[in-house]
Formats: structure tokens, C-alpha cells, sequence
């Protein structure tokens, strides 16, 4: 007998519990009712319109009762929590050992990392080498070269009130962490928070997703080989494996997905007052100016629209915006740039991903086909169920109350919203929830001004898209509804430490000041020292002020 066992998704989320479910398998209409029980704390809903299930085939019946549970999930905490309490993990020596390891990891393996994105995502060869595997290396080299830096105690100024004394911000990390990845980037949305947590000296579990099974079996085997066990930990699974985990305390729970799902992921940690990260997503603006390099312009769309995972990317290009004027051009444009990169017939080219499975397939599909939208494609619209490809798509001023203008499209169509002058798309934008990212073409400084003081997002670029997230030094997270916390570099360091604050005294410079009994004199020199002012501070120190 086939057990479905679903995962709730909006674009790069899953669920948590479910029932009443009919399915007859991957390529047919599943049914579902959920019930998400997590803590206690229960969510009971048919999915909305706007969110989709994706069912995974799971093994027979007797393999699925001896599912990881609850009490599995707390037996491997609890042998994490010995590893960290021994202190094993916060040596230099341990975290330089991991990620040597992780980094030497990713070059043997670099074949077979390939071999399971194409699985999963058909992702080309080279798209997975340079958003996947180089990436990831990337951020093991960064912290092999900064972590004794980042280590290393902090040094910062005292107060008068404290003199004589010394003080520091000491990085310690935060426990046993859970990191939960998503489908889109399943190698380095995995790994990425991953060596940040080691970095910071954690014990880390974590949860690939399900819906990218062939990494996800990857993953769970090499980390077994190249890194250590006893603190870092594969937990493969789907609905069932993900409610036992959450389940757990934790010292930090880093979730991304989307934001239906890290409500449930923030409800679960709630109970325990555990912090999280959330990276979520959201519909990615792109502002076009007509002063721009028109050829330069489509094709930086494209490469941040259908060459990075096909449209499957959080911080990919949603929709445009750009005057009634200039979009005949932008359009003839970005269609000779597609011509160019994926041939005059795209649905044979070898260069773009697939739709992760049919049910994000017929998501996109219906997205297409509904009323008042199917009539507004300008370029495209080719689809293909049986090798789940959708060709690059161009929409021309669709209904702002579509659901392809209110959801997070996660694929390879493209609506283009025209105004009559650029500064009405800043309200437009803004209207929306805020996004991960936000883009602009422009060659007007005081355009680019606006745009950075007016519109929220989690990032921005000018003149480009997606390249923000290769640059180490700047934070990737969003805001609002795009996520909460921030990492990469320093900041996936950070995101898995706690700063504590250590302030340091000789017995020295003792002072009755501070002591009862609060006399008049007493009252104004701890005045005079608390309110900074030079002069009364010498009065003081002089014991001019006298009871």
C-alpha cells in the first residue's frame, strides 16, 4: 500500500499535520483537510486558494510506523545537549575541524551534488555550480579565514559610573539548534545556516526538505561521513518528522520557507520562548526608468527572473513596474534577450530548471489560466505537464486583484504593470507586503534616492537584481512578511550567538558614594557622575560637594 504524505507550501513552505487526505499519487489531484497541531496549539483550515500542497511519496505502511516521533526527537536532542554541555563544540579547533571538513566535503562530492539538483530541479550544470555549490563554498572559506576574528572578545568603552573599569562583548553560542531548509536551493539554503551555526560553536539538526529528495538523501549521507555526528545531525522526513522536531526546545530554530508555515514555526518556538529566523519571501518589485540601457536592463532581468531556478527563487524578480510609454520597448527587450539566452523555442532548451513537481505545475498553470489574465500574455504561455516546463511568460497589465498580482509567483511568469509616471509605482509597492527584495533601473540619482528612502524591503538593488545576496558584508533577511533576522558572513555568526555583555573591576576605586545612606551630599555627586558633565564630575571626584 502507498502512504501520500503532504507538505504544505506557499512557494518555499511545507505543513506540519494532516488529514482527511485523498491521493492517488503525484501526477493526479490530491484533496486535503489539515489540522495542525503544534504544542498544544492547533490550526484547523482547508488550504485557501492561495496555497498548495505537495504530496511526496512516502514507503509502505510498516516502514511509515516507525517514523522518527516525538519521543525519537527528544532522545536526539538530549544526546546534542550532552555534546554541547561537554563544551566540544565551542573550541576553535572543533568549528575549524567542521568546516574544513564541510568545504573538503563539497569539492569530492561536487559530482554527485550536481547529479541530485538535476534530479530534483533539472537544474543546469552550471546554474547549480555557481548558486549552489560555489556559493556554499564560498561562505565555508569566509568563515575558515574570519572565524578566530569573530571569535575573539570585543573590547567597548566604559562609563564614568563604572571607573575604574574594563568591558567586553563576549560571543558565546546559543545551544542546539534546529535548522529547517526549503526545496528551491536545497543544497545551500541547507548548508549555509548550517556553517554559520557551527561557525558560532552550536550543536545543529538539520531538516532538508522533502520536497528536493534526492539532496535531501544526499545531505543526510555525506554529513554522516564528513562531519561529526555527535553534533551535527540529518533529520530526513516530511509532515510527521517536522512536527516531532518542533516540538522540542530549542536554543534557535532558523526556518526558511513561506510565511503561512513560519506563523507555525513562530507558534511552536513561542511555547518555548525560543528565537527564531525566519527568511520567508514575497513579490519581488522591479522599478524600470526609461533612461536606461534597454540591453543591459533585460538581460540583468533575466538572469534575476528565469536563469536563476526558472522564477523559483525568493529574492527573483515578481513583476514589473514601468510607464505606459516605455513597455512596448522593455518588452521587445526582454523577448530578444530570452530569444537569445533559451532559443526560439524554449521548451527545448536545456538551460532552465523545471518546475519542482506537477502540483506547482498546475499552481502556475492556473495562475495563467484565469479569467481576465489568459488574455494578457505578450510573450509565451508555451506549457508542457510531462516534463513540468512552462516557457519564460510576459504578462501586460493584468488586473491588480488577480491572484498572479497578490501571491508570490515562485516560477517563470512575469506581469509588467504600467503607470503613468514612475513615482506612482512607490505606492503601489507599498500597498504590498513588504518584499525580501526590491529592484531598480534607473539612471536618475534622485530616483534612486526615493526609491531607497521609500520602500521597504528586505534588500535592494540598483541597476541589477539578485546580486545583493553574493555580497558577504551585507545582511540577506527580510521584513515584515519577508522574514525576520538577517545572515550571511558575520551576520550567520551572529545569528546563531549570543552577545553577552562582560564588565570587568578591580577592587580598587571603591566609593561610598553608591552605598545608603543616600545624604545630600551623597545625592549630588552620584548626579554629577551619572549625568556625564565634566565639571561636576571634578567637583565630585574633589569632594566638594559636601552633606
Amino acid at each position: 500500500m502507498i502512504i501520500v504524505s503532504a507538505g504544505l507550501f506557499k512557494d518555499c513552505g511545507r505543513c506540519f499535520k494532516s488529514s482527511s487526505i485523498v491521493g492517488v499519487g503525484l501526477g493526479d489531484t490530491l484533496a486535503y483537510h489539515h489540522t495542525y497541531k503544534i504544542n498544544q496549539v492547533s490550526f484547523s483550515s482547508s488550504i485557501p486558494s492561495s496555497y498548495y500542497c505537495c504530496a511526496t511519496l512516502s514507503k509502505t505502511m510498516e516502514e511509515a510506523k516507525q517514523t522518527f516521533d516525538v519521543d525519537k526527537a527528544a532522545v536526539l536532542v538530549k544526546e546534542l545537549r550532552k555534546t554541547f554541555s561537554s563544551g566540544k563544540t565551542k573550541s576553535y579547533e572543533w568549528r575549524m575541524s567542521q568546516l574544513e571538513s564541510i568545504s573538503k566535503m563539497i569539492d569530492e562530492k561536487e559530482k554527485e551534488i550536481i547529479e541530485a539538483l538535476h534530479k530534483d530541479l533539472s537544474k543546469p550544470e552550471l546554474e547549480a555550480f555557481i548558486s549552489e555549490i560555489s556559493m556554499t563554498k564560498s561562505s565555508c572559506k569566509l568563515a575558515l579565514k574570519e572565524l578566530k576574528h569573530w571569535m575573539m572578545p570585543k573590547k567597548v568603552e566604559t562609563s564614568m559610573a563604572t571607573y575604574p573599569s574594563s568591558a567586553k562583548i563576549v560571543s558565546e553560542p546559543l545551544g542546539v539548534v534546529l535548522v529547517i531548509s526549503t526545496w528551491n536551493f536545497p543544497f545551500l539554503l541547507s548548508l549555509d545556516p548550517v556553517i554559520g551555526a557551527i561557525a558560532a560553536g552550536n550543536a545543529v539538526v538539520l531538516k532538508p526538505s522533502e520536497i528536493a529528495p534526492a539532496t535531501s538523501s544526499l545531505l543526510a549521507r555525506l554529513l554522516v561521513e564528513y562531519a561529526d555526528e555527535s553534533a551535527i545531525r540529518v533529520v530526513e522526513g516530511a509532515v510527521a518528522e517536522t512536527s516531532a522536531l518542533l516540538e522540542q526546545k530549542w536554543d534557535k530554530i532558523f526556518f526558511t520557507g513561506g510565511a503561512r508555515v513560519g506563523r507555525i514555526v513562530m507558534t511552536a518556538a513561542a511555547k518555548h520562548l525560543t528565537p527564531v529566523t525566519l527568511e520567508l519571501g514575497g513579490k519581488c518589485p522591479v522599478l524600470v526608468d526609461s533612461n536606461v540601457d534597454l540591453q543591459v536592463t533585460a538581460r540583468r532581468i533575466v538572469a534575476g527572473k528565469w536563469a536563476c531556478n526558472n522564477g523559483q527563487a525568493c529574492i527573483g524578480v515578481d513583476y514589473i513596474i514601468t510607464t505606459k510609454d516605455f513597455a512596448p520597448q522593455l518588452i521587445d527587450a526582454l523577448r530578444s534577450v530570452l530569444e537569445e539566452c533559451f532559443g526560439k523555442d524554449p521548451m527545448e532548451s536545456k538551460d532552465r530548471s523545471r518546475i519542482v513537481n506537477s502540483f506547482h505545475f498546475m499552481r502556475l498553470v492556473n495562475l495563467l489560466d484565469e479569467d481576465k489574465v489568459s488574455d494578457k500574455i505578450v510573450v509565451g504561455g508555451q506549457r508542457d505537464r510531462s516534463h513540468l516546463q512552462i516557457a519564460p511568460t510576459i504578462l501586460l497589465d493584468v488586473p491588480d486583484d488577480s491572484r498572479i498580482m497578490q501571491e508570490e509567483i515562485f516560477g517563470p511568469l512575469l506581469p509588467i504593470t504600467t503607470v503613468e509616471k514612475l513615482e506612482d509605482a512607490f505606492d503601489m509597492i507599498n500597498r504590498k507586503p513588504k518584499a525580501l527584495a526590491a529592484y531598480l533601473f534607473s539612471d536618475d540619482e534622485q530616483i534612486e534616492r526615493k526609491f531607497v528612502q521609500n520602500v521597504s524591503a528586505g534588500g535592494i538593488a540598483i541597476n541589477d537584481t539578485i546580486l545583493q545576496l553574493t555580497v558577504p558584508t551585507l545582511p540577506f533577511g527580510g521584513v515584515g512578511e519577508s522574514g525576520m533576522g538577517s545572515y550571511h558572513g558575520k551576520f550567520s555568526f551572529d545569528a546563531f550567538s549570543h552577545n553577552k555583555a562582560v564588565l570587568y573591576r578591580s577592587f580598587a576605586g571603591e566609593s561610598p558614594t553608591r552605598y545608603p545612606p543616600y545624604t545630600p551630599g551623597k545625592q549630588k555627586q552620584m548626579k554629577a557622575l551619572i549625568s556625564g558633565d565634566v565639571f561636576n564630575i571634578m567637583l565630585a571626584l574633589l569632594g566638594w560637594f559636601k552633606d
